[in-house]
C-alpha cells in the first residue's frame, strides 16, 4: 500500500472546477475562457482545470459548446497545465460520447460523476464507470456527490473499481472521512477533497488535493495549504485552513457558480452572466461576499487577484 506522503498524484495538487464564461446574450465566451484558464494556471498556480462540470454549467451547455470549450482551453493552458474534462451524465451511452469527444480534443483525463436521479443500484455504477473507462485511453477521475446524485458511491464498489488500470482518482464530495479513510486504506486511488472546507481534513486521512471552487480567488494560498501539510508542517497548514474558511465556506452561501461569477467580474476577469435556471447575484449576495473574501484575506479588488 502506498504511503500518504509518496501517494500518487495523477492531476498534481491543486485544481480548480473553471466557470464558463458567457457573453451579456448567453453565448460562449471563448476568448474569455482562454484568458480565465490562463490567469488560473499562471496566475493562480493551479496543475489542473476542469472543464465542463457543474461549476462550469455543465447541464446547460450543448454538447458542441462543450467540444468548443474543451479546444479552447486545451489550446490556451495544456501545454503547462492538465485540462480534465466533465463528462458524466446519467446516461452510459451520452457519457460514453462526451468522453470519445473530450479525447479527440485533447484534454488530459476525464471527471465522471455518479449518475444522477436515476439513482441506480451499485452494480449499475460499477457497470457505468467500467464503460466509461473501458471506452477511452484516458485516466478517469470519479466524483462521489451524493447530495446532488441522490446516491454515494460505495466503498465496495470504489474499491472494485480501482482495479481498473485507467480508473486513478475520486473527488470526493461525500463528507464521510471514515468511509474515504477505508477507500484510502484499500487502494490506490487518489483522493481529492470535491468540499474546499473539507481540504485539509481529508489531507490528514491520506487525500493529496483539492478540487476547488473558491480557488478561483484562493488558489496560491490553498496551494501553499496543502503543500504544507505535505511538506509535514501542520501548523502553517491549519494556519492557513482557518484564514481561508470564510470563503472556503462563503463561496457557497448561493450556488458557487454564481458568486464566482460576480466575484470574478469585481476583478476584472472573464465571467458574464449565468444561464438559467441559475440566476446572478443581488447586490446584497455580492456584498456579503465582498466581506468573505476580506475576512480571508483576499479583497475583491480589480489588480489584486487578477
Amino acid at each position: 500500500m502506498t504511503h500518504a506522503t509518496d501517494a500518487p498524484r495523477p492531476f498534481g495538487r491543486l485544481i480548480t472546477a473553471m466557470v464558463t464564461p458567457m457573453r451579456d446574450d448567453g453565448a460562449l465566451d471563448l476568448d474569455g475562457a482562454a484568458r480565465l484558464a490562463a490567469h488560473l494556471v499562471d496566475d493562480q498556480h493551479n496543475d489542473t482545470l476542469v472543464i465542463n462540470g457543474t461549476a462550469g454549467e455543465s447541464p446547460t451547455t450543448t454538447d458542441a459548446e462543450k467540444e468548443s470549450l474543451l479546444r479552447t482551453v486545451v489550446e490556451a493552458v495544456g501545454d503547462r497545465a492538465r485540462v480534465v474534462a466533465g463528462v458524466g451524465t446519467n446516461d452510459t451511452h451520452h457519457t460514453i460520447e462526451l468522453a470519445r469527444a473530450a479525447e479527440k480534443a485533447g484534454v488530459h483525463g476525464l471527471l465522471v460523476v455518479t449518475p444522477y436521479y436515476n439513482k441506480p443500484p451499485q452494480s449499475g455504477l460499477l457497470r457505468h464507470f467500467t464503460a466509461v473507462a473501458d471506452a477511452v485511453g484516458l485516466p478517469v477521475m470519479l466524483y462521489d456527490i451524493p447530495h446532488r446524485s441522490g446516491i454515494p458511491i460505495a466503498t465496495e464498489t470504489l474499491v472494485r473499481l480501482a482495479e481498473h488500470e485507467r480508473i486513478v482518482a475520486v473527488k470526493d464530495a461525500k463528507g464521510d472521512l471514515t468511509a474515504s479513510s477505508w477507500v484510502l486504506k484499500r487502494t490506490d486511488l487518489a483522493y481529492y477533497s470535491g468540499e474546499d472546507s473539507l481540504t485539509l481534513p481529508l489531507l490528514s486521512v491520506g487525500a493529496v488535493g483539492v478540487v476547488g471552487t473558491s480557488t478561483h480567488f484562493t488558489g496560491v494560498l490553498t496551494k501553499l495549504m496543502i503543500e504544507a501539510h505535505a511538506n509535514g508542517d501542520v501548523a502553517t497548514a491549519l494556519d492557513l485552513h482557518r484564514r481561508l474558511l470564510p470563503l472556503f465556506v462563503g463561496i457557497f452561501r448561493s450556488p458557487g457558480t454564481i458568486l464566482v461569477k460576480a466575484g470574478l467580474k469585481e476583478i476584472g476577469l472573464p465571467a458574464g452572466p449565468v444561464r438559467s435556471p441559475l440566476v446572478d447575484a443581488t447586490e446584497a449576495e455580492l456584498e456579503q461576499l465582498r466581506a468573505d473574501c476580506a475576512d480571508a484575506g483576499l479583497p475583491l479588488e480589480r489588480g489584486v487577484a487578477a
